[in-house]
C-alpha cells in the first residue's frame, strides 16, 4: 500500500503504469479480479500486476494486492517525483516486509519492518520521534539476548507498527470501509 500527496488518482495510476494507462473505475472486487487473473497467469512471481487508487483528503491511497513495487528503491524514487510518497509492504511468504518514505525522487528513509534499527536513506532519523511513540526499538541490539527480545517484539508487531507509522506521517488511518470506495485501477509496470 502506498500513500501519495500532491498527485491525483489518474496520475498515480499513470506512474505505476509507466505512463501507459490512466485507469478504469472499478470497486475493490474488480481490482481483486484483475489481480487474481494476473497472478494465475504469472504464478504470482511478478506481483499482482494491478493497482487501485482513490483519494482521501490530501493523499491518494494506492493498493497493490500481491504486489510490492512501491517499496522498490527505483520505483519509489519515480513515484515520488514532485510529490511525497510513503509505502508499506507486507509479504505473506519469505520476502521482507518493508517501509519506504520518499520526497521528490529522494528516499528519505526506508527500513525492513522487522528491523527498525536498519534505517537508511537521505534522512534515516527523520521519523524517529513517531517510531519511538509506537514502541519501535531504534538501536541495533547489542547481544544475542537483546537481538532475540527485539525479534520477539517485532515479529508480531512490525506490520501493524509500519501502518501506524504511515498513519502518523500521512494523517490517513487505513480502515476496511475504504475498500468500499470506487477506485481507478490500472496495470503496474516495472522497469
Amino acid at each position: 500500500m502506498a500513500f501519495l500527496r500532491g498527485l491525483d488518482p489518474a496520475e498515480v495510476v499513470r506512474r505505476f503504469g509507466r505512463g501507459e494507462h490512466s485507469g478504469v473505475e472499478l470497486d475493490f472486487g474488480g481490482l481483486a479480479a484483475e489481480v487474481q487473473e494476473f497472478v494465475s497467469e504469472t504464478a504470482g512471481g511478478d506481483g499482482g500486476g494491478h493497482v487501485g487508487v482513490f483519494q482521501t483528503g490530501e493523499w491518494c491511497v494506492a493498493i497493490e494486492p500481491y504486489g510490492w513495487t512501491a517499496t522498490l528503491h527505483e520505483v519509489a524514487t519515480g513515484l515520488s517525483r514532485g510529490c511525497e510518497m510513503l509505502a508499506v509492504t507486507r509479504h505473506d511468504y519469505a520476502a521482507e516486509h518493508s517501509f519506504v518514505y520518499a520526497i521528490d525522487g529522494t528516499v528519505v528513509m526506508r527500513y525492513p519492518l522487522r528491523h527498525p534499527y536498519r534505517r537508511h536513506g537521505a534522512a534515516p532519523d527523520q521519523l524517529n520521534g513517531f517510531m519511538r511513540e509506537l514502541g519501535m526499538g531504534l538501536g541495533e541490539p547489542e547481544d544475542e539476548t537483546a537481538w532475540r527480545a527485539a525479534w520477539d517484539d517485532n515479529c508480531d508487531n512490525a506490520v501493524p507498527r509500519g501502518f501506524a507509522l504511515a498513519a502518523k506521517v500521512t494523517g490517513v488511518s487505513f480502515t476496511p470501509d475504504m475498500l468500499d470506495r470506487p477506485m481507478l485501477v490500472g496495470p503496474v509496470r516495472e522497469g
